[in-house]
């Protein structure tokens, strides 16, 4: 009969609907905790860009040896021309440094320089955490591990919309 849907039909317009609200979502978070971000470290002088950046050096054992600029870029997964500014501001504000590779005298890394510590551990992370305490201030640790699981979970099939290449070499 004209005008009547199957019930197949009304669960993927409910699915397609579910769907765009949660990129929608997604979204409209990445948005506001970049802004949020952002001001939570102003009085740094600090974006929420530099701030991964900075916390990508930060981690054990990447300390101490730093990061190729290839290896920074992947693991946050930007391009290594949207990279490459940041890190030249970042430079240039004496945060971090470039020294050369002990295992590739021709290659850089990237590290925390000696004001880049203290700025990280003492003036930031306490801003950091802050924030962190505001914006997720009414999950529980249950919430906070349910969802980074799902987080991963679409991080994981966005890597293969990404790269639909490397799911044809599996």
């Amino acid at each position: 009969m004209p005008g009547m849907t199957s019930s197949h039909d009304r669960e993927a317009a409910v699915a397609a609907e579910l769907s765009n609200r949660l990129f929608f979502r997604l979204y409209q978070c990445a948005n506001l905790m970049h802004k949020t971000g952002t001001k939570a470290l102003d009085e740094h002088g600090i974006t929420t860009q530099q701030w991964a950046v900075l916390g990508a050096l930060s981690r054990d054992p990447v300390a101490a040896e730093g990061m190729t600029i290839s290896d920074l870029a992947q693991f946050l997964l930007v391009s290594r021309q949207n990279l490459s500014g940041v890190i030249n501001r970042l430079e240039a504000m004496g945060c971090i440094e470039r020294v050369k590779d002990s295992t590739d005298q021709r290659s850089r890394r990237v590290r925390l320089s000696q004001a880049g510590w203290p700025l990280w551990t003492q003036r930031m992370q306490p801003a950091i955490d802050g924030y962190y305490a505001q914006a997720l201030g009414n999950f529980s640790v249950g919430d906070k591990i349910e969802a980074l699981h799902y987080l991963n979970k679409l991080l994981d099939n966005l890597k293969r919309v990404d790269s639909p290449e490397a799911e044809d070499a599996e």
